[in-house]
């Protein structure tokens, strides 16, 4: 495809009107201000158009689409206990497919087209996200509460079945994580042993850090001190690449465990004020040299899976709560939902509109009222836009949602399938 006479956001997050960007296979081959020599099939007209690099969701469990609006106006514990974890026990694979394809269309919608997942049944997660061409860091929640070893869970068999088939199916596409759900649902031996494997397999890491202020101070009162930022690392988790979800109440040293080993802090702002267990403090993450990231946490706690909406909370929430108008910038909410997000998943060649980078792009429409006028180009994607102004998104150099059209996704039937599973699992509670 070439877009022609387009404007593109850069990778200095400018825009340069007028562009033409040749994309073929996956990868963006020409990017310039004159016609290409080149052929590249179809030409699509870039008038009112502006081409961004596609976003990226951090940290999301896309099967809660069936659990959207169903636990609502309870604290985190409870909203778990009594209402999330009862219904998931009623999941089934089929479930948790018909559910990961309404997420993934809902993420493509709002150009989305990677997210960073922890859930169970990870084969037919792998199948739905093949099946509609979306990327996907796959992981399986690792819980233990008794003294078995790793390699004695269930889920370490699931793991090994799934690294097998699905680690770097669809070009790439799929890849396999490590997942430590948290500290209060491991034991130090499971993470150990767990952190070990990941390391003979060159795997990525991915947990929840530091959520709620009871996680944080009862994990320390567990282990003489010890946040679960520093209880993790002297287990040796943070040996691999590792995004850490949430990173509500860091403190102290926390903030430069995180620097000091790479981690990647994914928040989530809107899940955590619904669920009223703060927010990170993004303005030291940033200033500590964290690299941060956006992620929308799963549709039972935000409700949307909107990465517009997470880029838009980030940038006002921290100007508030610190008295600074300047604590977030758009810049860094928007590096934060694009390249920092790519980064978290090991995705080096997304994340930018560059020659020679990887199609994963997005097109936003200029004529939408939103987008004007136009003061400040970049404050406008992130402040003013909602996510509607999307109309294209391209993931591997493949068109998979177009002007309220999926090309890979049959959107009526996945719509009902969803709503089946989830009329049936109400039944059965």
């Amino acid at each position: 495809m070439l877009f022609s006479k387009i404007a593109v956001l850069g990778e200095d997050l400018a825009v340069h009107p007028d562009c033409y960007v040749g994309v073929r296979e996956e990868t963006i081959e020409y990017l310039g201000t004159e016609p290409p020599a080149e052929d590249f099939g179809e030409v699509y007209d870039g008038k009112n158009r502006l081409l961004i690099p596609a976003l990226a969701n951090a940290h999301s469990h896309a099967p809660m689409t069936l659990l959207r609006g169903y636990a609502e106006n309870l604290a985190l514990e409870d909203w778990l206990n009594k209402k999330v974890f009862p219904f998931e026990a009623k999941m089934k694979g089929g479930d948790v497919y018909w559910g990961s394809l309404l997420a993934f269309a809902e993420m493509l919608r709002f150009g989305v087209v990677s997210s960073t997942e922890m859930y169970y049944f990870g084969e037919e997660m792998a199948r739905a996200a093949l099946e509609t061409g979306f990327k996907a860091n796959l992981s399986l929640g690792v819980l233990c509460f008794d003294g078995r070893g790793f390699s004695e869970l269930p889920i370490y068999s699931e793991y090994q079945g799934l690294l097998r088939m699905f680690h770097g199916a669809g070009n790439g596409r799929i890849r396999v994580d490590l997942c430590i759900h948290g500290e209060y649902t491991s034991t130090p031996r499971v993470v150990r042993e767990a952190a070990d494997w990941a390391k003979e397999n060159g795997l990525r890491v991915h947990l929840h850090l530091s959520e709620t202020k009871k996680e944080h101070e009862e994990c320390k009162a567990r282990h003489e001190g010890m946040t679960p930022a520093r209880y993790f690392e002297s287990l040796g988790l943070f040996d691999r690449p590792a995004t850490a979800a949430h990173c509500v109440w860091l403190e102290g040293e926390d903030f430069d465990i995180l620097r000091r080993h790479g981690v990647a802090a994914a928040c989530c702002p809107v899940s955590n004020l619904k669920l009223a267990s703060g927010f990170a403090d993004l303005r030291r993450l940033l200033k500590s040299g964290v690299r941060v990231a956006l992620g929308t946490d799963g549709a039972a706690s935000n409700n949307s899976l909107n990465l517009f909406e997470e880029m838009k909370l980030a940038a006002i929430l921290y100007k508030a709560s610190s008295g600074d108008p300047t604590a977030v910038t758009p810049r860094e909410a928007f590096a934060a939902a694009t390249k920092n997000g790519f980064l978290s998943q090991g995705r080096e060649e997304s994340g930018a509109v560059r020659a020679g980078g990887r199609a994963d792009l997005a097109v936003i429409d200029l004529a939408a009222p939103s987008m004007h006028p136009v003061h400040d180009p970049l404050g406008n994607l992130v402040l003013a836009a909602n996510g509607g102004e999307v109309c294209l998104t391209m993931a591997d150099g493949r068109v998979l949602y177009r002007d309220g059209e999926y090309t890979a996704i049959d959107l009526e039937r996945v719509v009902f399938e969803a709503q089946c599973c989830a009329a049936r699992i109400l039944t059965e509670l």
